[in-house]
């Protein structure tokens, strides 16, 4: 229709004073465990009415970027987003979605041979990627005789790698499903597992980081599909492949 004015929805208070907040937790200008500013002060700065203060304490909240300690301590503690809380939050949505351990499987086999290809065209592969991994086969190598130390270090290595990746949008969501297939494969085996199955891993850990550190691309990413291509079999045959439990999922660690 001609002439009719648009009406643009302006911001509540709340939501510009939830916004400024947002801005500084997020810049860093207020730092994970930082409290915030004392009502008072936020009263002084902003010049808003209490309950439209508490309502933007509210959503940042909602956000996960705060935590609101109740009580005789009192006050608002700066939380900044994380691969961990970030995987509790897509459990929670896989759940709704009845995703399985085998769905969550299924995409890092598809996206974590990428990182391992990403790992190896590092050209700072040597100092940024190859001596992360590398500490993470030694401890898998003297931690050996204790089996159930074994799930807990292969997961880390699987971490390590798509952390090194170096893209931080992959290293956030490749990251958070390595978390959500790390508590299920905890769930599985625990320390129930064989000295085969355990050489084998190993071995095909250090082969993959063999190949990062001599940059092949090709290599590396090939080794790590086939590596969890077999690891990915092995746990959904012994496990119950039920749908994912984001409470089993710790977004604290």
């Amino acid at each position: 229709m001609e002439g009719r004015v648009r009406r643009i929805r302006q911001p509540r208070v709340a939501e510009i004073v939830a916004s400024k907040l947002r801005d500084d937790i997020l810049s860093g200008r207020l730092r994970e465990g930082d409290i915030l500013p004392t009502q008072e002060s936020l009263f002084q700065e902003f010049g808003v009415s209490p309950p439209a203060l508490r309502e933007a304490i509210h959503l940042l909240e909602t956000d996960g970027l705060i935590s609101v300690r109740r009580g005789n301590v009192g006050g608002a503690v700066v939380q900044m987003p994380s691969a961990d809380r970030t995987a509790h939050m897509i459990g929670m949505v896989l759940q709704a979605r009845s995703a399985t351990p085998a769905d969550v499987s299924e995409a890092l086999l598809r996206l974590e041979p990428t990182c391992a290809g990403m790992c190896a065209a590092r050209e700072d592969r040597a100092t940024e990627v190859v001596p992360y991994l590398q500490a993470e086969i030694d401890r898998q190598t003297a931690q050996f005789d204790d089996t159930a130390q074994y799930v807990p270090n292969a997961r880390r290595f699987h971490e390590a790698l798509v952390a090194r990746c170096g893209n931080e949008p992959m290293i956030l969501l490749v990251g958070s499903l390595e978390l959500i297939w790390s508590t299920h494969e905890s769930q599985v085996w625990g320390d129930d597992v064989t000295e085969r199955t355990m050489r084998a891993a190993l071995r095909d850990h250090q082969r993959l980081v063999d190949a990062i550190a001599d940059g092949n691309t090709a290599r590396a990413t090939k080794l790590a599909a086939d590596h969890l291509t077999t690891a990915r079999r092995t746990t959904l045959a012994a496990g119950n492949d039920k749908t994912i439990e984001a409470r089993l999922i710790s977004h604290d660690r």
